[in-house]
C-alpha cells in the first residue's frame, strides 16, 4: 500500500444512470470514468458510487427512507429492502466490470455486511476491509445500499455518509463528489446559463432546497454540500465537479484545481 492518503471518489448515481428512467446505465459515462481512474496510477483510491435510477425510485415506492408504518410492516419493508437491494447489485456490478476493463483491480465490499443503522442514520461502519485491499494494492469499491437498521428493521445508507465516514477514518485528504452538474449551481444574470458556486459554506447549504422533479432519498444536492462541509472539518479537500466534463476527474485526482464547488479544511 502506498504511504500516501487516500482519495476518496464517490460517482453519483446522477452521472452513471438516467435518474429519471428506471434502470437505465451511461455505459460510455461509465467507460470513460473508469479509464481517468485507472490513469491515477498507483494513488491509492477508495470509489463509491450512488444508486441512481437502479436505487431511488424503488426507495421510494417501499419508503426505506421513512420510518416503518406500522407492526404489520416488517415483511412488506423487508421484500421492498430485497427488491432495491438487488436492483442496486445490478448496478453495482456494471459498474466493477467497468473498471476491470479499464485494468483497475476492483473488490466490492457492501455495506449489508459492514454497516448498520438505527433510525435511519449510521450507526456503525466497518472500514477494515476497505484498509485490507488497500493494502494488498486493489481498489475497494462500495455503494449506497439497504442496510440492517437496529429500530426500522432495514434503511437506506447513502455513499455520501460512507464517503465522510471513510475521510474520518481512514484517513483521507481528498474527497471528489462526481455529479452531472458542476456544483452547487446558481442563477446568473437573466439570459445566461448558470454558474458553479465556488466554495460551500454553511451559508449556503443553509439556502438550499431539493432538486424537483429528481427521485433522491439521500437528501439531493442540500445533503451533498453537506457532506463536503464534514469532509473538509475532517481535515480533506471536498468538492463537487461534473463527470460530464472530459478530464475533470483526472484532473482532480492529481490535487489539481478543478472548476466546481469546494470547501478547504481551513474554511472550516
Amino acid at each position: 500500500m502506498s504511504d500516501a492518503a487516500p482519495v476518496v471518489v464517490k460517482l453519483g448515481g446522477s452521472v452513471l444512470t438516467r435518474k429519471r428512467e428506471s434502470a437505465r446505465l451511461r455505459p460510455k459515462i461509465l467507460a470513460r470514468l473508469s479509464s481517468e481512474l485507472a490513469a491515477a496510477g498507483d494513488r491509492p483510491i477508495v470509489l463509491l458510487h450512488g444508486a441512481g435510477s437502479f436505487g431511488h425510485p424503488g426507495a421510494i415506492r417501499w419508503s426505506l427512507a421513512e420510518p416503518p408504518g406500522g407492526t404489520g410492516d416488517t415483511a412488506h419493508r423487508a421484500r421492498g429492502a430485497a427488491i432495491v437491494s438487488s436492483e442496486v447489485r445490478r448496478l453495482h456490478g456494471f459498474v466493477v466490470q467497468a473498471l476491470l476493463d479499464a485494468g483497475l483491480s476492483p473488490f466490492s465490499v457492501p455495506p449489508q455486511v459492514i454497516a448498520e443503522n438505527r433510525r435511519g442514520r449510521l450507526e456503525t461502519l466497518e472500514i477494515d476491509p476497505f484498509r485490507r485491499v488497500l493494502g494488498t494494492g486493489g481498489l475497494p469499491v462500495s455503494f449506497g445500499d439497504v442496510v440492517r437498521d437496529s429500530d426500522w428493521g432495514h434503511s437506506i445508507l447513502s455513499a455520501d455518509t460512507i464517503a465522510v465516514e471513510l475521510v474520518r477514518r481512514l484517513p483521507a485528504k481528498r474527497l471528489i463528489f462526481v455529479s452531472d452538474v458542476d456544483g452547487v449551481m446558481e442563477a446568473t444574470s437573466p439570459g445566461h446559463r448558470r454558474r458553479a458556486v465556488p466554495r460551500v459554506t454553511p451559508e449556503l447549504v443553509a439556502s438550499l432546497q431539493p432538486s424537483p422533479g429528481v427521485p433522491d432519498v439521500t437528501g439531493g444536492i442540500r445533503a451533498k454540500a453537506q457532506a463536503v462541509l464534514d469532509a473538509a472539518g475532517a481535515g480533506a479537500d471536498a468538492g463537487i465537479i461534473s463527470g460530464l466534463r472530459h478530464g475533470a476527474l483526472s484532473r482532480a485526482l492529481r490535487g489539481e484545481s478543478v472548476y466546481g464547488s469546494w470547501c478547504t479544511p481551513e474554511v472550516t
